[in-house]
């Protein structure tokens, strides 16, 4: 799992690594610089493209001059510097890196307000106005900037973090800060970059290596971590010589009803792809023939106003919710697989069956695993008017119930019962199809069915899920569920 820090971490990080590579600070942030600019270059390999960079006087404007000075050297030669003198201090570094361009060809401007910059006439923009650490909205003449960079309409690269943008915490409803194409971070990426939110700060974001040191960023105190390809190499274990389908498990997926037989298929055809060795289907009458035609290896429990689950010991897993729909039958149905103590995999209505009865909640066994989509889980914990805020009461929620929550979201949040957060990096926007949550219900029914952990299970399913959409999505405009559940037999063994 990769550590993501805090910015004061982050400000850490960057200290300890001068004090013990050794290298100076001016050298770490041409470093830093050239890593940008090689990122930059990759998408933007016009040298005759005019550039405005726009620099404060810390480390952030450091950065963008230094950056400036290796673009002269890439061939650049239409760049001009906006030196935004808002305040009467400046970084050391910073003074150097000027010292260092005022040697060169390059045009500059200083900025002592907001108005003296009167139009910008460029065709990209390199945002190095302030750094991470900003915990409050943009005012005075930044805020007025920041709107004429913006309303420029020019494709923005932001260095390190948008001007304006918080790298952690609570984002601004009302956020004026620098609306960047794509934000090129150092190191790490931010924290705050995870929340729906970041979508007005940033259209992406990529990564580039600095050279900080990589044993002290790994053992800081942190609860928020990225998962990594090589974690879920890690997780997965082979199939072994002599194993049979109750080597395995046997997952039963309560789900469907009249209208909605299409979510007991895909959770159940996903569960089967998954590798579950059995995988049973607790489905009304109607849906029987469905089933049959179209899944032939998934058995039938049939399901009727008055079924229970007399025997629930034989299932090493029990899914409950895609398409089950409201009803008294089903309430007593989710009470009773509750009543007997063993963790469940709850989505969808059997999310909106516990929002309904929240005494439920507090009986949940532990182990469990919830996967709420943003209304599913405000139903079930109350409304939230921030990303933030819905992630914090996620991991209070996972913690104080001993369960794990699969918060869904572009990157899902994986939050345990020791409260800590997993992010998860897989998925693709071609994934935005109805019935892709039933398939995750199904795919991570078939992980806990062969024995997984919970918190393993909820961080395979959320990453084997979102890379076959990727796998998909590469030569696909849109991607639904059914191909999804179809294509997850073919992507476990390639991360493997």
């Amino acid at each position: 799992m990769q550590t993501l820090l805090t910015s004061t971490q982050m400000r850490q990080a960057d200290e300890f690594t001068i004090a013990n590579k050794p290298i100076a600070s001016i050298d770490l942030m041409e470093k830093a610089a050239r890593a940008f600019v090689q990122c930059f270059l990759r998408d933007e390999f016009d040298t005759g493209k005019q550039i405005a960079i726009f620099c404060g006087k810390g480390n952030n404007g450091g950065d963008g001059l230094a950056i400036a000075h290796l673009l002269l050297s890439n061939g650049y030669f239409n760049i001009k510097v906006y030196i935004v003198n808002f305040s009467d201090k400046q970084s050391a570094d910073f003074a150097i890196n000027l010292q260092r361009l005022a040697e060169s060809r390059c045009k500059k401007v200083v900025l002592n307000n907001a108005s003296d910059l009167k139009s910008i006439k460029a065709d990209l923009i390199i945002d190095a106005i302030l750094g991470s650490g900003l915990n409050k909205p943009l005012s005075g003449e930044y805020a007025k900037l920041i709107n004429q960079i913006n309303t420029s309409k020019k494709r923005i690269y932001a260095v390190d973090v948008p001007t304006g943008f918080s790298s952690e915490g609570k984002l601004s409803s009302n956020y004026n800060g620098v609306s960047a194409y794509k934000t090129i971070c150092f190191q790490r990426p931010k924290i705050n970059f995870f929340m729906p939110e970041s979508v007005l700060a940033t259209e992406q974001f990529e990564v580039v290596e600095i050279g900080l040191d990589e044993d002290f960023i790994e053992n800081q105190n942190t609860d928020f971590y990225l998962v990594e390809e090589k974690d879920i190499k890690r997780i997965l274990k082979p199939r072994k010589l002599f194993s049979h389908k109750g080597t395995y498990g046997h997952a039963l997926i309560v789900a469907g009803n009249t209208n909605t037989m299409g979510a007991a298929l895909l959770a159940s055809m996903s569960c089967l792809h998954t590798g579950a060795g059995l995988t049973t289907a607790c489905i009304p009458h109607s849906g029987l023939n469905a089933l049959n035609t179209t899944l032939p290896e998934v058995m039938a429990l049939p399901r009727d106003e008055y079924t229970r689950i007399e025997d629930q010991s034989k299932y090493q897993a029990i899914a409950i919710g895609p398409g089950l729909g409201l009803s008294l039958e089903n309430e007593r149905l989710l009470e009773s697989l509750i009543a007997a103590h063993r963790p469940l995999v709850i989505d969808a209505d059997g999310l909106n069956l516990l929002a309904e009865r929240q005494d439920l909640i507090e009986k949940l066994p532990q182990h469990s695993i919830l996967t709420p989509h943003m209304k599913e889980f405000d139903r079930l914990f109350g409304q939230h008017d921030s990303w933030w805020d819905r992630l914090q009461t996620a991991r209070t929620q996972a913690k104080r119930l001993k369960i794990v929550i699969v918060l869904k979201n572009q990157f899902t949040f994986i939050c345990s019962a020791e409260g800590k957060v997993y992010i998860n990096p897989t998925g693709h926007p071609a994934m935005a199809q109805g019935g892709m949550g039933d398939v995750l219900t199904g795919v991570t029914a078939a992980f806990v069915a062969q024995g997984y952990p919970s918190l393993d299970a909820a961080i395979l399913s959320c990453f084997v899920h979102g890379q076959t959409g990727n796998e998909l999505a590469k030569n696909q405009f849109v991607v639904t569920a059914s191909q999804v559940a179809g294509k997850i037999s073919t992507t476990i063994p390639k991360l493997m």
